[in-house]
């Protein structure tokens, strides 16, 4: 599994997240890549380190999901440009370094939007506003499978 280091800390990403995390990313990941057929701008999904600040250190994070449309950035494993959208989905190892310091460094590199979805089916949508993040959005899901729109939050960001 992958690590990251973030203020020069390294973190180990141990434990793997579970099933309904990868379930979750490869469902995003799905209906972004279809959104984006035809554009130059491509959607990424783990594995791929972000290197937040490469002309002042070797700090980097791996994103869940990354939407990027500068491919002039991408070299081997790693993305030193600045994406256009990141998703982090919640894991136990790592939700509190994706709702602070992972948030912190999006917001600080001008990511224009933020995701945060957790498995148990809530979703926060920051957008960047000002430089700073606006939480816009919020959903949870309801367990009503008669409703039309049951599990249908993944229709709402501009890269689907």
């Amino acid at each position: 599994m992958e690590d990251e280091k973030i203020n020069g800390v390294i973190y180990d990403m141990y434990p793997a997240p579970g099933y309904q995390h990868r379930i979750i990313n490869s469902n995003i990941h799905t209906k972004i890549k279809t959104g984006l057929k035809d554009s130059i701008c491509l959607v990424t999904m783990e594995n791929l380190d972000f290197k937040y600040h490469p002309d002042v250190n070797d700090d980097y994070v791996c994103s869940d999901i990354m939407v990027i449309c500068d491919r002039k950035y991408l070299k081997g494993g790693t993305y030193s440009g600045v994406p256009k959208f990141i998703a982090e989905t919640l894991s136990p190892s790592s939700a509190r370094r994706d709702r602070r310091e992972k948030k912190d460094i999006y917001e600080a590199a001008g990511v224009e939007e933020y995701w945060i979805v957790t498995p148990h089916g809530s979703l926060e949508i920051y957008y960047l506003q000002d430089g700073r993040y606006i939480l816009e959005q919020g959903y949870v899901l309801q367990e009503d499978k008669e409703d039309e729109d049951y599990k249908s939050f993944l229709r709402i960001s501009r890269y689907m």
